[in-house]
C-alpha cells in the first residue's frame, strides 16, 4: 500500500506512443465499414457520409499521427492520485511572477488538446497582445476517465467529487489564491467548485449556463423565450449523444473500444454549429477558427490512443442519468464567490444576462462576443483568453 507521501505526490509524466499502437489505428480506420448515403441534405439523420469519408480519408493518409505526442510533450505534464485516481494536468507557471492561478476544466468531446492553444495567450500575454498584470499561471487536469486521467474503478465520480478533487490538485499545487473556468462537462466543475467554494479559490468563469440544464428559466423577454426555444430544440433533436451517454454509455462504449471512424462520428455529432463547422473543415478545407482538421483529429486521436471513450461517456452517467447517485440530489446553494460569464454566439443556447444573473447572485461579469461556438477555447483561443481576462480582472 501506498504511503500517505507517495500517494499525493506530483510526478512529472512524459507522454510515449508506439509505433505500433498508431499502425493498428491507421489499419483500422482503412478497414472501415460505412453505411449508405443519408437520405436527407443535413444532418438530421447525424453525420453524413461524406464528412466522415473526407475524415477517415485524411486521418488515414494525410494527418500526422505523432502530432498528439509532439503538442502534448511540449508542455510540462505532471499526474498525481487524488481520492484513488490518477489524475493527469498540464501546468505552466507563466514568466510574470505576480500572475494569477487558473484552473481551466475540458469537456466532451473535447480533451486538454481544446486548451492548449490558450497556454500562450494565457501564461504570457505580453506575447499576445495583453499586458504582464494579465498572467495566469495555468492548470489543465483531464477528467476523470478522460485522456490521460486514470479510469475510476466505483461509482460517485459525479461534478461535486471531480470538484472537490480539483480544489485538492490546487492545494497540492500551492496555490492559495487561484480562480476557475470551465465549458460544456467542465462548466459543471466549475460551477460545483463556486458552490463549494473552496479555501483558496476566489472566483470563477463559465461559457455554458449549466442551471439552464436542470431548471426552468425564466421568459418574460424575447431574448429569453430565443433561448429557451433553442435549448427545446436541443432536447427534441439534438441531445441524441447526451441520452445515450447518460443512461447507457457502456453500450456506446463497445463501438468507441473497437472502431476508430466510430469514435470520430460519435465525437463530432455534437451541436448543429459545432458540426458544420467541423464538416467544412474536412469537406471544403474551410475551417472555423482554430477548428481545422488536424486539430480535430488531435483530439479524437487522443481519445483513441488512451481508449477513453467509455470511460468518458460514464461521466454523463454519473452527472446526469437517472440511476446514477447524484440523481435527485438537491444542488448546493448558489456560488459565494463573484461569477463571470461570456455567451458565444455558436454556443447550444445564447445565454441572455438576465438568466445569469437568476442564477449567480455575484456577477462581476457579462459578454456576448461577435465569434465562437460550444468549443470557445479551441476555436478562438485569443478572444477566449481576452475574456478571462476581463472577467478576473478584478479579483486580482
Amino acid at each position: 500500500m501506498a504511503t500517505v507521501e507517495t500517494a499525493t505526490e506530483i510526478r512529472p509524466f512524459q507522454l510515449e506512443i508506439q509505433e505500433e499502437e498508431l499502425e493498428d489505428l491507421r489499419r483500422r480506420i482503412v478497414a472501415k465499414r460505412l453505411p449508405s448515403k443519408e437520405l436527407v441534405e443535413d444532418r438530421s439523420q447525424g453525420v453524413q457520409l461524406a464528412t466522415i469519408q473526407e475524415l477517415a480519408g485524411y486521418w488515414a493518409t494525410d494527418y500526422d499521427l505523432g502530432r498528439v505526442e509532439a503538442r502534448l510533450s511540449a508542455l510540462p505534464q505532471f499526474t498525481t492520485e487524488i481520492d484513488g485516481v490518477n489524475i493527469h494536468f498540464i501546468h505552466v507557471r507563466s514568466p510574470h511572477e505576480s500572475a494569477l492561478a487558473l484552473i481551466m476544466t475540458h469537456g466532451w468531446p473535447g480533451s486538454v488538446v481544446e486548451l492548449i492553444d490558450s497556454v500562450g495567450p494565457l501564461t504570457d500575454p505580453t506575447a499576445h497582445g495583453g499586458g504582464a498584470e494579465d498572467a495566469f499561471h495555468l492548470v489543465l487536469p483531464s477528467l476523470p476517465g478522460y485522456g490521460f486521467s486514470g479510469e475510476p474503478v466505483e461509482i460517485g465520480w459525479d461534478l461535486e467529487r471531480t470538484a472537490r478533487a480539483w480544489a485538492e490538485l490546487m492545494r497540492r499545487l500551492g496555490y492559495t489564491n487561484y480562480v476557475a473556468q470551465g465549458g460544456d462537462v467542465g462548466a459543471g466543475v466549475t460551477d460545483a467548485m463556486g458552490r463549494q467554494a473552496p479555501d483558496g479559490l476566489i472566483s470563477i468563469h463559465t461559457n455554458l449556463l449549466v442551471p439552464a440544464l436542470s431548471g426552468t428559466m425564466p421568459t418574460d423577454t424575447d431574448e429569453e423565450r430565443a433561448a429557451a426555444a433553442q435549448i427545446a430544440t436541443f432536447q427534441r433533436s439534438g441531445n441524441g449523444y447526451f441520452v445515450e451517454m447518460a443512461t447507457r454509455p457502456q453500450t456506446i462504449g463497445y463501438a468507441l473500444l473497437d472502431s476508430p471512424v466510430a469514435l470520430a462520428a460519435w465525437m463530432i455529432d455534437h451541436d448543429t454549429d459545432a458540426y458544420y463547422k467541423i464538416a467544412r473543415a474536412f469537406v471544403d478545407e474551410r475551417p472555423s477558427g482554430n477548428l481545422t482538421r488536424d486539430n480535430v483529429l488531435d483530439n479524437i486521436t487522443a481519445y483513441w490512443l488512451t481508449g477513453t471513450g467509455a470511460s468518458a461517456a460514464r461521466s454523463y452517467w454519473e452527472a446526469y442519468g437517472p440511476d446514477a447517485p447524484a440523481a435527485g440530489r438537491q444542488p448546493l446553494p448558489p456560488p459565494p464567490i463573484p461569477v463571470g460569464f461570456t455567451t458565444f454566439p455558436g454556443e447550444i443556447w445564447r445565454t441572455p444576462r438576465s438568466w445569469v444573473e437568476a442564477s449567480y447572485p455575484n456577477v462581476i461579469y457579462f459578454n456576448e462576443v461577435d465569434r465562437g461556438g460550444h468549443f470557445a477555447a479551441w476555436e478562438e483561443p485569443q478572444l477566449f483568453s481576452e475574456e478571462l481576462r476581463a472577467t478576473f480582472a478584478s479579483v486580482r
